[in-house]
């Protein structure tokens, strides 16, 4: 069965519009790690716009599943990685403009700066993911440069506004996750991934892991994020 690493970073969005010192992301995850998720997520931006480092350091020390960092490929975000030392640094595009990800990360027409980064967090003992979308040569880059798994881009099918637009992206993510598994990467799958796409992964038993954020988050307003995590755990158990 696929895992579930929950993406807190919406609390901390919650927190910080007010400027306030509640909801408090740290106890979204153990309650995420209460209803059964595998890992907890967090993306600390250059802007600090959500998760804060203070955050990212106690998440450190209580998470009891696995920590993964996603980060912009900075000078300043390494640093912190290999002083935070995460079980997994996912490196994604980052844009400031941005209200979250908005697609996979350019791999080849960065791969020399991309391999130096790879090789100096995985010198410290961490594993690196790349954040790319469905694309076969991006894969092949990404096994080239040496990252130990990939994360697939799944927002193009779970935001395709027709039934034609979703099945065709939804056939891209299927070719690029079983290559990237032939290739002998590690695969996860994320972006827009809620209780209602997740259902479309059914038999594709390559995925190592799911990232999912947003849904859960907002269905833990209604119903406590803990039976938001079970209920998701639950539907990645029929697939």
């Amino acid at each position: 069965m696929a895992g579930l690493a929950v993406n807190v970073d919406h609390v901390a969005t919650l927190r910080e519009a007010r400027k306030a010192v509640y909801p408090d992301p740290v106890s979204a995850a153990l309650l995420a790690e209460l209803g059964g998720a595998d890992g907890i997520v967090v993306h600390l931006r250059e802007d600090r716009r959500h998760i804060q480092d203070r955050d990212l350091q106690i998440l450190r020390n209580v998470v009891q599943t696995k920590l993964i960092l996603e980060m912009a490929q900075t000078p300043e975000m390494i640093k912190t990685a290999i002083d935070i030392k995460p079980d997994l640094v996912t490196l994604v595009p980052e844009k400031r403009q941005e209200l979250t990800t908005e697609g996979g990360l350019d791999i080849i027409s960065n791969a020399k700066d991309l391999s130096e980064s790879v090789k100096k967090i995985q010198e410290s003992n961490i594993p690196v993911s790349i954040f790319i979308d469905p694309d076969l040569m991006q894969i092949e880059i990404a096994k080239k440069i040496g990252a130990n798994m990939v994360e697939i881009h799944t927002g193009s099918f779970c935001d395709a506004k027709s039934d034609i637009n979703k099945q065709e992206n939804f056939d891209k993510i299927v070719k690029a996750i079983k290559f990237a598994n032939s290739l002998k990467l590690f695969v996860n799958a994320g972006h827009g991934i809620c209780y209602k796409t997740i259902k479309a992964f059914k038999g594709l038993h390559e995925i190592k892991e799911f990232s999912i954020g947003h849904s859960i988050i907002a269905r833990s307003v209604l119903v406590g994020i803990t039976q938001a995590v079970k209920e998701m755990v639950e539907l990645i158990r029929e697939l």
